[in-house]
């Protein structure tokens, strides 16, 4: 697990207006993503990007600490080389157990603005198709979050912490039910993405008229059809004379797309008569602050529906305890299980030092002491000296495995060359033909053979 790391932004720990700045556009991803992996020298990558989080996922090798990948992974995405000290302010870096325990979290909604929220699944998804499409996903990645995938299913089948509004989506769904309680009228939902398709998918059933803007007049015709409603092309939101009362709007456009002069004419059309409400759930934002003052619009962004997110969390905390105590116990099987795999290698090279040993020990005994044996006999010994040197190999492992599982496989490594010069270089000849995993190379790669995956 040393050679994983993770590099994150996020609500929490860095505010949402850095997540906005570290939030790659996602016609820039491929490109961006390719160079954090030539700067970083990393061999698989995915990069996630929520509301509210950043996420850099990578393998690399054994110098592929935090001081020298973070640096590389800033100035990718930023494009400016940070000042000395900046890259740590900006940017939370775990590695090793550190680094899958945060995937694990991260992927069970643990780590969320609002905890047990199930959107994050989707976006890992996307997140690992992306990657995959950019041969950037081998093994050990596709294992660890296909791992943290089966433990956050585990948790939110046997806890209550995915009860209630679990999502950032089901309190800006929340706040539109309200006001539309206030004055019937149309949904307006700007942008295809979960976040809008669920609130969009949750108040249709609901009988509330959706209507679809965004750039791609396509795009919005298949999430409308998919809810029943209308599309429009995102001009039509200012320049149309749709009357509604509710705007939710979530798109991954770099600046806003709703302008001043959408939201003074929405505002001169709203069917109540009072400003319409704005609930922007984008990050960067999809409608400037001011802008919104400006023409006296409601706006909530997603600093107003994190903090309303937090309350509901907290709620849950009892079942995020339970939630964490199972990923603990998931971590606890998946080391028992890598520091197996890591010890196969020691084994044969272990077994195959003694056997050697055993032959040649065995010709000085036929030669000299034993040279009366018959055939059969010779025989009969060697295969006896044959088991005792299998099981006298094992021996060794039982104290082997306790080094690594709490020293590293690093001073397994170095203790088993001082030991034995020759077992050493095997050992090391064994593990490097193993670290060499082939990249996987597409979507369609879903089935893995967890029995060459080495972390």
């Amino acid at each position: 697990m040393d050679k994983i790391g993770v590099v994150s932004v996020s609500w929490r720990r860095q505010g949402v207006d850095e997540v906005a700045r570290f939030t790659i556009p996602a016609n820039k991803r491929p490109k961006v993503m390719r160079e954090i992996a030539t700067r970083a020298n990393l061999q698989e990558v995915v990069y996630l990007a929520t509301c509210n989080r950043v996420e850099v996922v990578y393998v690399g090798n054994r110098s592929s600490s935090p001081s020298v990948c973070r640096p590389h992974i800033y100035t990718a995405i930023t494009g400016q080389t940070p000042a000395p000290g900046e890259s740590e302010r900006a940017m939370t870096a775990w590695v090793g157990e550190g680094a899958v325990e945060h995937v694990f979290h991260v992927a069970a909604g643990l780590d969320s603005a609002m905890v047990g929220e199930t959107e994050i699944r989707g976006q890992i998804r996307d997140s690992l198709q992306l990657s995959r499409s950019l041969n950037l996903v081998g093994p050990r990645l596709a294992w660890v979050f296909e791992e943290a995938a089966k433990t956050a299913r585990r948790i939110h089948g046997t806890t209550k912490i995915g009860k209630g509004k679990v999502s950032l989506a089901e309190v800006a769904i929340l706040r539109a039910r309200e006001r539309l309680a206030e004055t019937p009228s149309a949904l307006g939902v700007v942008g295809v993405s979960p976040m809008t398709e669920r609130c969009a998918k949750k108040l249709a059933l609901e009988g509330i008229q959706i209507i679809v803007f965004n750039r791609s007049l396509e795009r919005a015709a298949e999430l409308a059809d998919r809810v029943g409603g209308v599309a429009r092309p995102l001009t039509a939101l200012g320049e149309g004379t749709d009357e509604i009362e509710v705007v939710v709007t979530a798109t991954a456009a770099p600046e806003p797309v709703i302008t001043l002069a959408d939201l003074e004419r929405l505002a001169a059309r709203s069917p109540s008569g009072r400003p319409p409400l704005i609930i922007d759930m984008a990050n960067p934002p999809d409608v400037a602050a001011a802008d919104a003052i400006t023409a006296g619009v409601e706006r909530i962004d997603i600093n107003d529906i994190v903090d309303q997110g937090r309350e509901h969390s907290e709620q849950r905390a009892d079942a995020a305890a339970d939630a964490r105590a199972m990923v603990d116990r998931a971590l606890e099987d998946l080391r028992d299980r890598l520091v197996d795999k890591a010890l196969s290698p020691m084994l044969v090279a272990m077994q195959q030092k003694y056997q050697e040993t055993t032959r040649i020990a065995l010709e000085r005994l036929f030669r000299k002491d034993l040279s009366t044996l018959s055939e059969d006999d010779r025989e009969a010994v060697a295969r006896w000296a044959r088991v005792l040197a299998r099981r006298l190999a094992h021996v060794p492992l039982v104290g082997m495995r306790s080094i690594v599982r709490d020293k590293g496989l690093d001073v397994a490594t170095t203790f088993l060359a001082d030991v034995d010069e020759f077992l050493g270089a095997e050992f090391q000849r064994r593990l490097s033909e193993e670290d060499s995993p082939q990249l996987a190379s597409g979507e369609g790669d879903t089935e893995l053979d967890t029995e060459r995956v080495t972390l």
